[in-house]
């Protein structure tokens, strides 16, 4: 009898193959209080495993191949960044010092205190982070307890297989990704998790968030996973079997299809060019960005400079970051988002004070930004002397008000004039935007409009939002819908400010890289697309066999539907059958 297990699907595609179960030996970490005479040796103790821990990472990060994605490569040495940081390194010894407590005693209240930092921030990506806390913890408490890294002992001929686990770390992906895996389960993690980065990355299906998968599915046992459609099938027969082959291989042609797109240009069947970015994290994407035949950046993060590390980025090294990045564009548009952190201490480990109540509501995005204007100013400098570099624009995150609009203007103009008089270039023309990702900045969007040189729908955050719920919280996530008529309301009261004010508007929000909404995004007036780079090619097939003139009555009715969310999307499933 066939079983089938729902998860989240993290990277499309199917996978065909048998079970193999990532077994880690469970340790269970308990408090023993020391004498005083012991805690010069137990700090030894720790220092010891700490040291350990890097040469296992380093040896793995050794056997990386040339042309292995460069994403592993970084992840990997992140965690060896955090192993040097103090908030790991140093932390965990005044506790023994103060407490009079074991090593791995110590590690756990550190642990739990960077986690807690880590569950206020309300952005999605930052949130994933804590799992990067939680591996490099986990090597180092394996380290204490005398093991060493399993993956690679416990490895065996994998071709084809599906590896099933709780979470994988960088470090077992590295291990893993020469076998010619088929797919990966995970119980644990979220699509912006580095397990989820990585399976796109290297085109393999993966789901993730399936609970006691390793208990539900057995060693050895041929299974199906459809990461399109966070679907896992097991127990299956010859017929089902043969099914999904068939739709493999129609993926396959399907994908040969995208790619001979990757240089085409993005353009309507009437005409009308349409142009197609995609959203970035560090420099390596770049590489993924030319693949996907994005032409340019409509959202550079750059929270990566403030986080996991007990001080912010310089000016200079900001700068270096930067103009890497725009020299890799060859000319391409990048657009800077300053920095969008929520929680309010996430810039000090050592933080014991309270943390905010509903950070969702509290102070992130610009608003961070404007409660240090020189910490903010810090990184517009950088962002104005990189612009000589290539083109860039400047994007202010979650704005709220008018009056935070006029601050963060001013705060601008004082980095512009700093800087000429030092004598240091930047481009005095330089764009300057906003997201638009709550519903208060879509309903003001015009007043904004006439301030700005473009605006950017965040969709992520301006649903969850409007529609007061998490999308990364079970018990609420059934209600996330983006064809919410509020929603669609807000997304076309934006696009009419721009155009009002005839400045461009465009979309980064993952709305903007989901195939099954591009042909109501386009009939609605969009005419800017910046998506993961995996989705850019799908986007612009859809785009190319379109026709503005076609779809902007079919999307009239769809909008004069709102009282009908029930109506709005079987006409918007017809819309994209063509009927």
């Amino acid at each position: 009898m066939a079983l089938i297990i729902s998860g989240l699907g993290v990277s499309r595609g199917i996978a065909i193959g048998n079970v193999h179960l990532l077994l880690r030996s469970a340790f269970e970490v308990y408090e023993r209080s020391l004498e005083a005479d012991e805690i010069n040796t137990e700090v030894k103790r720790f220092k010891s495993a700490v040291d350990r821990a890097a040469k296992q990472l380093k040896k793995i990060q050794e056997s990386i191949p040339e042309e292995a994605p460069k994403e592993i490569a970084s992840f990997i040495e992140s965690h060896l960044l955090m192993l040097k940081d103090s908030m790991l390194s140093k932390a965990p010894i005044e506790i023994i010092k103060e407490q009079y407590c074991n090593a791995e005693w110590a590690l756990k209240i550190q642990r739990d205190k960077l986690v807690a930092v880590f569950e206020q921030m309300e952005d999605e990506y930052l949130q994933t982070r804590q799992n990067d806390i939680d591996h490099v913890i986990n090597l180092i408490q394996k380290m204490l307890f005398d093991q060493q890294y399993e993956v690679a002992e416990e490895i065996k001929t994998l071709r084809g297989s599906i590896i099933v686990a709780d979470d994988l770390t960088p470090a077992d992906t590295v291990v893993l990704q020469n076998q010619n895996i088929a797919g990966f389960i995970t119980e644990l993690g979220g699509p912006l998790s580095h397990t989820a980065i990585i399976a796109r990355s290297l085109g393999i299906p993966a789901i993730v968030g399936i609970q006691d998968a390793r208990l539900l599915l057995k060693e050895e046992e041929q299974i199906i996973i459809d990461g399109s459609e966070g679907m896992v099938l097991a127990g299956v027969d010859d017929k089902t079997i043969r099914e999904y082959k068939d739709k493999q291989k129609e993926e396959r042609e399907a994908r040969r299809r995208l790619e001979s797109l990757r240089d085409v240009s993005a353009k309507t069947k009437d005409g009308v060019e349409i142009s197609l970015q995609a959203n970035i994290e560090l420099s390596e994407d770049i590489k993924a960005l030319k693949n996907s035949g994005a032409k340019g950046v409509g959202l550079y993060r750059t929270e990566f400079l403030y986080i996991d590390r007990e001080e912010p980025a310089t000016e200079a090294e900001q700068l270096t970051t930067y103009r890497k990045v725009i020299r890799a564009l060859k000319g391409y548009p990048l657009t800077i988002r300053t920095l969008d952190l929520g929680a309010e201490k996430e810039f000090d480990p050592q933080y014991q004070g309270p943390l905010a109540q509903n950070p969702a509501l509290g102070l992130r995005g610009l608003r961070r930004s404007l409660k240090d204007t020189e910490l903010f100013k810090l990184q517009l400098r950088a962002i104005l002397r990189a612009s000589v570099t290539g083109p860039v624009r400047v994007m202010f995150p979650m704005l709220t008000s008018y009056e935070e609009l006029m601050i963060a203007l001013t705060v601008f103009d004082q980095a512009k004039r700093e800087l000429k008089e030092e004598d240091k270039e930047y481009d005095a023309d330089i764009d300057v935007g906003a997201m638009i990702e709550v519903p208060a900045a879509a309903l003001a969007a015009n007043r904004f409009a006439k301030q700005l040189d473009f605006l950017s729908i965040g969709t992520n955050d301006l649903i969850q939002y409007t529609l007061a719920i998490d999308r990364i919280d079970e018990a609420v996530n059934y209600l996330y819908d983006p064809l919410h008529p509020a929603v669609l309301k807000l997304i076309q009261l934006t696009l009419q400010a721009g155009n009002k004010a005839n400045i461009p508007v465009s979309m980064c929000g993952e709305m903007a890289g989901d195939p099954r909404y591009t042909r109501l995004l386009l009939g609605m007036g969009l005419r800017e697309f910046s998506a993961h780079p995996t989705t850019v090619l799908e986007v612009k097939a859809i785009v190319n066999a379109s026709s503005i003139k076609e779809l902007e009555p079919q999307c009239k009715r769809i909008l004069s539907a709102a009282t009908r969310p029930d109506k709005i999307h079987s006409l918007v499933d017809s819309l994209n059958n063509g009927a």
